[in-house]
């Protein structure tokens, strides 16, 4: 299954299936990367596979509308039930469709980089990184918050067996179960803590750092462009 057809399929219960899949825990994660952010006002970033935008209201929600935010995601109808969505900082919100592989921004527009749970679905991982260093303004940063390798044995046994789980859930959600296990097949494939880390050091990014959160369940990645690399 192509990656657009499985986001065509899931799209008007995204944020939903998110909730079940998560039991709700998809809310804090993406406030914990926020906190990394520290968001400032006047800050103008991008949420590459932003989705239907609770990332980019998140954040403008901490500075009050104070900012911008570009919403970037390849698949129309995930951008279409983000834009229907009734929300106070609207004018504040940019939505384009486009690849993380071919970003058109210009070079230095963004203060900051950020992508949840759309890493693993990039089709050339070394090219959206080069990308974002492009879109990057010096000193800017990059946090991607993405599913990761759960460092407790017992844990993660658990884990594999809740996650064979999901395509059941989507199954009854959505009517099918193929987006629910390809999804879960590149959590499985998507690199380790550590293999992630050394991905993005080696395309130029600096202090390159992750956080576990739930015992690496999930990770967040930080890492700051420098003119110097």
């Amino acid at each position: 299954m192509k990656t657009s057809e499985v986001f065509n399929k899931v799209a008007s219960n995204y944020d939903l299936m998110n909730d079940l899949m998560s039991v709700g825990a998809h809310r804090y994660w993406k406030e914990c990367l926020l906190d990394w952010l520290k968001p400032s006002y006047g800050m103008n970033i991008i949420d590459v596979a932003g989705g239907t935008g609770d990332i980019a209201r998140r954040f403008l929600n901490r500075i009050s509308g104070e900012g911008l935010v570009t919403v970037c995601d390849p698949n129309i109808n995930m951008t279409k039930y983000g834009k229907q969505k009734k929300y106070k900082y609207d004018d504040r919100i940019s939505w384009v469709n486009a690849n993380a592989e071919n970003l058109p921004f210009e070079d230095n527009t963004f203060d900051a980089y950020l992508v949840s749970f759309g890493a693993r679905n990039f089709s050339d991982i070394n090219q959206s990184l080069h990308e974002a260093r492009r879109v990057l303004k010096n000193n800017g940063r990059l946090l991607c918050l993405e599913f990761s390798k759960v460092q407790n044995v017992n844990l993660a046994k658990m884990y594999s067996l809740y996650s064979k789980i999901i395509p059941v859930i989507g199954k009854v959600v959505v009517g099918d179960e193929k987006p629910y296990e390809y999804l879960t097949d590149t959590i499985e494939k998507f690199p380790s803590q550590e293999t992630f880390r050394s991905i993005i050091q080696d395309n130029n990014f600096s202090e390159v750092e992750y956080r576990n959160i739930f015992n690496g369940v999930v990770a967040i990645h930080s890492a700051w462009k420098k003119n110097d690399n």
